[in-house]
């Protein structure tokens, strides 16, 4: 599959900037994969597609406020990303980084000071910080690192619109955004109607929204992200799936999880007697078979992007198309703070 399927036109001021306060009153596209029939819902109105002894599986993982502004020993601005923690000892951590330029040497943040470095694997790292020095930054100074389509600067109110209500894990440098639709009342709604809510933990990092440098999309290689599924879940959900109910999967992070393990594409970290420790680079396109979700709940992705690649996946690339293009005509609102969609 060539890259440019993945595109399509989107007016600029369609990208959402801030997030809807309301959560579930974000609109809600639903496509029906069979047919291509479209309806046009309010996100809370999703209690309607349940049926009893459905499940619904979130992805629990919490965004760390993870962008931090530093200044180097001139007096010079520089942001720093924190993307994952490489070690931790008793007085020093190290984590790898991102940053704009290619500076090296020391950073003072706030009043901490640390080192920029380049491993041997090219990567950058920060280190020489404490543990206790990296979470009273993260907790003082941090930034929710919001994606960069999104054109201000993050605000205090971010802390707690870009996490879901359900976020306990911390790990993600972005949100598992099909989850913030959902507020604490209709996930109550949802279970009152008899379905199943699970939860598993997949740690979103870079790899999700790496972009795709290639032209043929098959030759493209995720990054790792790690997950968590309790193995009693796995035997839940085959026994859902045996009665003949379905599996609703929210957000494109929470379906790598699931059919991660499921195509037994994962590196194993170490599973005990209740737990499966993973870390998946699946790449699901055109093409694949999925396993476990029956039904997808997502928000509208960037084009080009492998998010977008996998809702091509899940449903007849030509019908998510015509639902993209209605939702642009009917000036829904995209990416991480927009509308979202329920595919079934």
């Amino acid at each position: 599959m060539k890259i440019t399927e993945l595109d399509y036109p989107l007016p600029a001021d369609l990208i959402a900037q801030e997030p809807i306060l309301e959560r579930d009153k974000a609109r809600l596209l639903v496509l029906h994969k069979k047919t291509g029939q479209i309806e046009h819902k309010i996100f809370y109105e999703i209690t309607n597609y349940f049926q009893e002894g459905d499940m619904l599986i979130i992805n629990n993982t919490k965004v760390i406020p993870a962008r931090l502004v530093g200044r180097k020993p001139t007096g010079g601005k520089i942001e720093i990303l924190l993307i994952k923690q490489k070690k931790a000892l008793s007085n020093e951590v190290e984590w790898e980084i991102m940053t704009k330029g290619k500076y090296e040497g020391d950073v003072f943040i706030d009043d901490i000071k640390a080192e920029i470095r380049i491993n041997c694997d090219g990567k950058k790292i920060i280190f020489s910080m404490s543990p206790q020095d990296v979470k009273k930054l993260l907790d003082e100074k941090g930034f929710m690192p919001l994606p960069p389509y999104i054109k201000r600067q993050p605000s205090q109110s971010d802390r707690q619109y870009y996490q879901t209500v359900y976020a306990k894990a911390n790990g993600s440098i972005a949100a598992p955004t099909a989850g913030l639709h959902f507020t604490d009342e209709l996930l109550k709604n949802i279970a009152n109607r008899g379905v199943k809510l699970r939860e598993i933990t997949l740690h979103v990092g870079v790899g999700t929204f790496k972009p795709i440098k290639v032209k043929n999309l098959e030759e493209h290689k995720m990054d790792s992200e790690y997950f968590e599924i309790e193995k009693s879940l796995i035997e839940e959900i085959y026994l859902v799936k045996k009665e003949g109910k379905k599996i609703f999967s929210v957000g494109t992070t929470t379906t790598r999880a699931l059919e991660g393990y499921a195509s037994e594409e994962y590196e194993d970290m170490g599973t005990d007697d209740f737990k499966i420790r993973g870390l998946t680079d699946i790449f699901i396109y055109p093409g694949y078979e999925f396993k476990i979700v029956d039904a997808l709940i997502t928000n509208f992705h960037l084009p080009k992007s492998t998010p977008l690649a996998l809702v091509y996946a899940f449903c007849d690339s030509e019908k998510v198309k015509k639902a993209y293009m209605e939702a642009v005509e009917k000036r829904y609102r995209f990416f991480s703070y927009g509308d979202a969609m329920l595919i079934l």
